[in-house]
This record gives structure tokens, C-alpha cells and sequence, in this order.
């Protein structure tokens, strides 16, 4: 692909990314309350926003785009200063910790190794910022899988939270391989390709387990196995974001709201599905769009990096 194509589809990721975050984010309520609008699929008719999971998939996109690679330094101060644009965006604690230091001029080499008293974080926010990486090198899974890490490496060095955002920057690739022709898999055949790519990991077992929960299960049944985000790590996230995708790709509005009927960590398992689905689906739901804040008309992208 020319650079021009793959910022293209980049984008596109993003935007799912964004659309995935804004709706999962309108459904933050009390459960019961979301599960009845849900059954209705009732929609908030008032402006929808993003949260840190598109800031920082921003952030992704515009090293890509300025780069043509993940460069681990450049991405660390984008972090840093679009959180510093403002910080009221739903980042987690670690998070705030992480990037503030980060912005006062530590090594994000050390913070991120420093953090969970020394082990790093194994939390699913790689996984919700990286489906513009699989986009950007969808024609190369060797690529998609170091890039994946070197983003997921700035924030999170535990295991667990670089292969959350491998398998999600993979499962992208994938599914814009699949939209154009090349790759054929879906369902437990799709759930097993990605795993073959990730290196041993709870992650990676349980993707493999979603393999063996049918289509057909109801999702308390789905989230008994593969978990909802309540534990905001990236086990407990990222298979039930695969196992949506793998099964209602071809829709991106089915699969978002099979995503946001699993309660739990509502915006993130929408973003990271809207940016994995958004690059198989024809176009993004337009009553949809008109509601959402848009990345390209934020602050975060109003000087690229």
C-alpha cells in the first residue's frame, strides 16, 4: 500500500475508534437503566463525547501519519501533552500518573517499568488506542505486530497489556484483509489466527477460549467466560471485543451493540471494537456520526504532530 492509502484506512480506524467510544460512553448509567435502552436499542440524541481512548488513539494517528512508524519517543509526548490539553477525559489513575510524569520529563522507559510497583500495566488502554496501527500496516502482520508493541510499550511493560493491544492491532488487520479479498477467516477460525500471532499469555489463552463460545450464546454466557472490562485489564477485555468482531463484523452497528450489552468497561469495549469492525464496514452508521464528537475538529488535532 502507498502512504497515502494507509493513512486512509488509518483514519477510518480511528474514527471507529471514536464513534465505538462516543456510543459505549452515552450508555454509562446505572445497568439496569442501559440494559433497557439497549433492549430498545434507544439511542441518546445529545451530543455524544469521546473519552482518553480516542486522545490517545489521536495520538496514534498522528505519529503515523508524521512518521510512517510508531517512533516510541514522539508518541510518549504526544500522550503527555494532549492529556495536558485536558485531562477531564476519563483517564484511569495509573494513567494520570503515567502521563503526568511523562510531561514533567521522566523517561517514559522508566514510569511505564515503574508503575504496579515495578511489574507495569497490564490494563486494556493499549488495546483501545491501536487499531489505526493494524490499519496503517494491514498488508504486513510483522509489522503490525511491532508496531502494535512499540505503542502499547510507552504506557504498559507488563505482558499482558502489549499483547492486549497486539491482538487488537491484528484482529484490524484482518478485517481490512478480509474486506479486500485476502484473508477469509471469521469466527473461531478468525479468534484462532489472531492468537497464533501473540506470544504465550492469559490474553492469548483466552482468546483462544472464545474460540469455543458460539455465536449463538447469550452474552451474560459470553461475559462469564471472557469477562466485560470491570477489571479495566486486558484479558478481561480484549476476547470479548475479538469474540464480537469475529461474529458480527459485517455490521458495525450489530456489533457494537452486542459489545454495549456486556455492561462492564462500556467505551473502551466499543472503541476498540468500532476501530476493528469500522475497517470491514462500507461506511459508519451517519445518524450515528452526527452525533459524536469528531477527532479531526478536537483540540488534540489541531496541530499535528
Amino acid at each position: 500500500m502507498e502512504s497515502e492509502e494507509r493513512l486512509r484506512y488509518a483514519k477510518r480506524a480511528l474514527d471507529g475508534v471514536a464513534l465505538g467510544d462516543c456510543f459505549g460512553q452515552s450508555f454509562f448509567m446505572a445497568d439496569e437503566i442501559a440494559r433497557q435502552r439497549i433492549k430498545k436499542r434507544e439511542i441518546s440524541n445529545n451530543p455524544w463525547y469521546f473519552t482518553d481512548d480516542t486522545v490517545m488513539a489521536i495520538g496514534i494517528y498522528c505519529i503515523l501519519e508524521k512518521y510512517g512508524k510508531i517512533d516510541q519517543d514522539a508518541l510518549a509526548r504526544a500522550f503527555a501533552e494532549n492529556y495536558a490539553l485536558d485531562w477531564h477525559r476519563g483517564y484511569g489513575g495509573t494513567a494520570h500518573s503515567i502521563l503526568r510524569s511523562i510531561g514533567e520529563g521522566q523517561d517514559w522507559r522508566d514510569v511505564a517499568s515503574g508503575a504496579f510497583d515495578g511489574m507495569g500495566s497490564m490494563g486494556n488502554g493499549a488495546a483501545m488506542r491501536v487499531a489505526p496501527v493494524g490499519a496503517y500496516f494491514a498488508d504486513d502482520l510483522d509489522k503490525v505486530l511491532y508496531h502494535a508493541r512499540a505503542s502499547a510499550e510507552v504506557t504498559h511493560a507488563h505482558m499482558e497489556g502489549i499483547v492486549g493491544a497486539m491482538a487488537a492491532a491484528v484482529a484490524s488487520a484482518l478485517l481490512l484483509n478480509k474486506k479486500q479479498g485476502s484473508y477469509l477467516g471469521e469466527g473461531a477460525v478468525f479468534l484462532r489466527d489472531v492468537a497464533d500471532k501473540l506470544p504465550d499469555s492469559d490474553t492469548k489463552y483466552k482468546i483462544l477460549s472464545a474460540a469455543s463460545v458460539p455465536k449463538e450464546s447469550s452474552i451474560d454466557f459470553v461475559v462469564s467466560v471472557l469477562g466485560n472490562g470491570i477489571r479495566l485489564t486486558a484479558q478481561d477485555t480484549v476476547p470479548l471485543c475479538l469474540w464480537c468482531a469475529a461474529y458480527f463484523y459485517t455490521s458495525l452497528e450489530e456489533a457494537l451493540w452486542m459489545a454495549v450489552s456486556a455492561l462492564g468497561d462500556r467505551d473502551t469495549i466499543c472503541a476498540i471494537v468500532g476501530g476493528m469492525v469500522s475497517l470491514y464496514a462500507d461506511e459508519l452508521p451517519q445518524q450515528w456520526v452526527s452525533y459524536m464528537e469528531r477527532p479531526e475538529t478536537s483540540v488534540f488535532m489541531s496541530d499535528r504532530r
